[in-house]
């Protein structure tokens, strides 16, 4: 039997065998190939369905994909907060506001970055001079004054 009903459309009989076919995985712009799968493709919905093998090889490579991004990610994060001069602490309190141990925990890949903070960290590894203006403004001195310009303080006054 060459051809069977598609599980995503319904349409009977248009599921077409193929084989040696390459696809490519992307997990958050970064890619892998896998070759050489086989399986089905309906000729309406162009739906694919991979054979056992093919299902259980494509499965593995995306998850090992995964996996090999986490631990890039950590080892980044890792290396652009040392050349930032930067403890797990001060990095959290200057750059992303989480918990004490948040930078820890990203480094060891246990828990992926927020997308801003990884984004942040990038930058500053690109212009580390970026990082005085980072300090300067968690200080929050220009909120301040632009706070104190828009909305003096009221004196009140006590009856008695």
């Amino acid at each position: 039997m060459n051809r069977q009903q598609c599980m995503s459309c319904g349409a009977p009989d248009e599921m077409k065998p193929f084989s040696h076919r390459s696809e490519i995985i992307d997990y958050k712009h970064l890619t892998r190939p896998v070759h050489d799968l086989a399986g089905w493709e309906c000729q309406v919905c162009a739906e694919v369905e991979f054979d056992a093998d093919s299902s259980d090889r494509y499965a593995a490579a995306g998850d090992q994909l995964i996996e090999d991004c986490r631990q890039l990610i950590a080892a980044e994060m890792k290396r652009m907060r040392r050349k930032l001069h930067l403890s797990q602490k001060e990095a959290v309190q200057l750059l992303s506001g989480g918990g004490h141990n948040a930078f820890s925990r990203y480094e060891r890949g246990e828990v992926a970055p927020p997308q801003p903070l990884l984004m942040l960290m990038r930058l500053l590894d690109r212009h580390p001079h970026l990082l005085a203006d980072a300090r300067e403004l968690s200080e929050a001195g220009d909120l301040q004054q632009l706070l104190l310009a828009r909305h003096p303080p009221h004196e009140t006054t006590l009856a008695s």
